[in-house]
């Protein structure tokens, strides 16, 4: 087990300790290069973390030990560690603000392998940027039958001309993201996106009973597709694109493109959706694929949230209306 090494990464000095410390069995994957994935992955990571709280999910013994969620900064911090202090239920929390890649490595050397975000930034902690659904398969059903529903989650929304983006959840499932990105007032609340994205799972639920589910409870899933509506709250995170996974592997919540998805049902072949730290910073080196998330603005309306249980997403992917880089309604 290798000492405490001083190193300067971006400008500043960091002790890092036990580099050479198995954090993932099966691959031999190491706490130093861990680090060395956040450091290297940060120009396309940061964007997703600016101003954005976070929760720490930490394996000081590696992906397939004791874990546990660290939602309060430590206070062992470095003095360039930001933070930003945010109302709770129980009081405040000073909550982790990440905006570098010295943040990044300090992070990794917390062993602290996956970093999941809220959904709305410490500014404006009620305000969500963003609608998400977790589409999580239940045995039988694997990460295809999670790629089927996709397909036709996006016909769905794109009925509705909301745009959405969709990542690899790094195991078996996806996730899918509606950018809202409000500028000023009139942004939609969490009660709102909460009940939209209700109303959206039962709509999918009504319309493939035999393949979602839109109900958590565990003897609702056995072969199908969980989608999972509940994650719109303020209270809670989803994991960070780009973030590693607490795998057996070094596996990321990557981003995918919708023809990944759709080439995946046409041969019915879901596995190279699955992409580990290595594979993902080649990806990245031609730049951010999930870029949209955070520039995209739409906004959900009634008409978007009503009807939404009458559509027809019986049929494939839709042909998109536009491709726009930024989108304002």
């Amino acid at each position: 087990m290798s000492r405490s090494v001083e190193v300067m990464i971006a400008g500043k000095k960091l002790v890092l300790s036990n580099l050479d410390k198995v954090l993932y069995d099966e691959t031999g994957f190491t706490k130093g290069q861990v680090i060395d994935y956040y450091t290297r992955i940060a120009p396309v990571m940061l964007p997703h973390l600016a101003q954005r709280p976070i929760t720490l999910k930490r394996y000081p013994n590696g992906s397939g030990g004791m874990f546990f969620y660290e939602k309060r900064c430590p206070v062992y911090r470095p003095s360039w560690v930001k933070t930003a202090t945010i109302d709770v239920k129980s009081g405040t929390i000073d909550f982790c603000i990440i905006d570098s890649p010295y943040a990044l490595a300090w992070l990794a050397n917390l062993a602290c392998l996956e970093i999941h975000t809220y959904l709305a930034k410490a500014g404006s902690p009620d305000v969500p940027t963003m609608v998400v659904f977790d589409l999580d398969p239940g045995a039988p059903a694997a990460l295809l039958d999670s790629c089927r529903i996709a397909v036709r989650l996006r016909k769905l929304l794109a009925a509705q001309d909301l745009q959405c983006l969709v990542k690899a959840s790094g195991s078996k499932g996806l996730h899918v993201y509606v950018p809202l990105n409000p500028s000023g007032r009139g942004g939609a609340t969490f009660a709102d996106t909460k009940d939209f994205a209700r109303a959206v799972a039962m709509a999918m639920e009504k319309r493939f009973p035999d393949e979602v589910t839109s109900v958590m409870a565990k003897v609702e899933r056995p072969g199908k597709v969980f989608i999972d509506w509940s994650q719109n709250d303020r209270a809670k995170t989803t994991c960070c694109v780009y973030s590693l996974r607490a795998q057996p592997r070094p596996t990321v919540s990557a981003p995918v493109s919708w023809a990944e998805i759709e080439r995946a049902v046409e041969r019915a072949d879901a596995a190279g959706l699955v992409r580990e730290a290595p594979d993902v910073l080649a990806q990245s080196a031609h730049g951010d694929d999930f870029a949209d998330l955070e520039r995209v603005t739409q906004r959900l309306t009634k008409r978007a949230a009503v009807p939404v249980t009458k559509l027809d997403v019986r049929g494939g992917a839709p042909a998109p209306r536009r491709r726009p880089s930024h989108q304002t309604r």
